[in-house]
């Protein structure tokens, strides 16, 4: 496999003014210094906490905001200088799902013009009303459906549509933006049978930002781990959720409720301290560190880099660095 997506250190600072010169007092630091890569064919997760930057880094490799420093390339190509006019064929090989699909669709349009919308836009070459109707068989859609509008649609099945019209150019690569966190718990499983289809049938790589791990884990080959715009932890699904080093990648999993509490193996519990801060004033150093239980003196002072465990797995930890009864704050 060769890597069709490449982050590298990408920072996207939001400007905020004040006044009626809207002077500019500070800066949201929404994604910061943030490398990652995908291989060609496989779906990559990238979890955390609300607020946490998932889909502001999800939005800039969709070029629907600008990079503030860094590169983001897109097979050999550095997609963050290309102009408005040189985004075309970005646009047909890179596609996007988003996580409301009522607020994602049109609602004066019909499931058929949506589509057919997408098509005509980027000059679809073959026969439109036939593309139509064989996108929506591929999704498990009758062709009735090219007739009604959102409103007259499941959530499960307007989701579909968006799949859909996500499929509608043969992109390479999807953007899953939360796709199935609108979604009741047994639709889920319907929009996720589908989304690993058509990533076998097309060849399809996938960005899948999540914030349910049981999710992400299922449907993932490798997974990031976000917290206040940064990288905690990288690895494959087995690496994360087997052995979990980064102390808030072990809260995040602490915090999935057991199915069966009595039938599992003991787990270590993780209390994180204190309120996620605010990203107009993140911490020095590890931003985890005003949160974190083995918070050490020079993790308010340093950045850490991350370091490797093996294999695909990395995390961004001094105490993984620090030799065995290396003393903490936390004792």
């Amino acid at each position: 496999m060769s890597a069709l997506l490449r982050i590298e250190d990408v920072s996207v600072h939001f400007p905020v003014r004040k006044g009626l010169l809207q002077k500019q007092v500070a800066e949201v630091r929404a994604v910061d210094s943030v490398t990652l890569s995908l291989e060609k064919g496989e779906a990559f997760g990238l979890v955390g906490e609300s607020g946490c930057g998932k889909t502001t880094l999800a939005r800039a490799v969709l070029r629907l905001v600008e990079t503030t420093s860094g590169a983001i390339w897109f097979d050999g190509t550095n997609i963050t200088g290309l102009s408005a006019k040189s985004l075309g064929p970005y646009r047909k090989r890179v596609a996007a799902i988003f996580q409301d699909p009522f607020s994602s669709l049109n609602p004066r349009m019909t499931a058929g013009q949506i589509l057919t919308e997408v098509l005509k836009v980027h000059a679809y070459p073959g026969d439109v009303r036939e593309r139509v109707a064989e996108l929506l068989s591929i999704c498990g859609l009758a062709p009735r459906f090219a007739e009604l509008f959102p409103h007259e649609m499941s959530g499960g099945q307007r989701q579909r549509v968006g799949i859909a019209r996500a499929l509608a150019l043969d992109p390479e690569m999807i953007v899953c933006d939360e796709a199935v966190s609108a979604l009741d718990v047994s639709i889920q499983a319907q929009i996720i049978n589908l989304l690993e289809e058509l990533r076998v049938k097309f060849g399809l790589t996938y960005l899948f930002i999540g914030h349910d791990l049981s999710v992400v884990r299922h449907l993932c080959d490798r997974i990031a781990v976000m917290y206040l715009g940064r990288i905690m932890e990288t690895g494959t699904a087995e690496e994360l959720f087997g052995n979990p080093s980064h102390p808030y990648t072990k809260a995040l999993i602490d915090a999935v409720p057991a199915p069966d509490p009595d039938g599992e193996e003991a787990r270590e519990h993780v209390a994180l301290k204190g309120e996620i801060p605010s990203p107009l004033d993140p911490p020095s150093g590890c931003v985890f560190h005003t949160r974190c239980p083995i918070d050490m003196a020079r993790c308010s002072t340093e950045v850490p880099r991350p370091t490797s465990l093996g294999g695909h797995h990395a995390a961004a930890c001094f105490a993984l660095e620090e030799p065995a009864g290396a003393s903490s704050k936390a004792g």
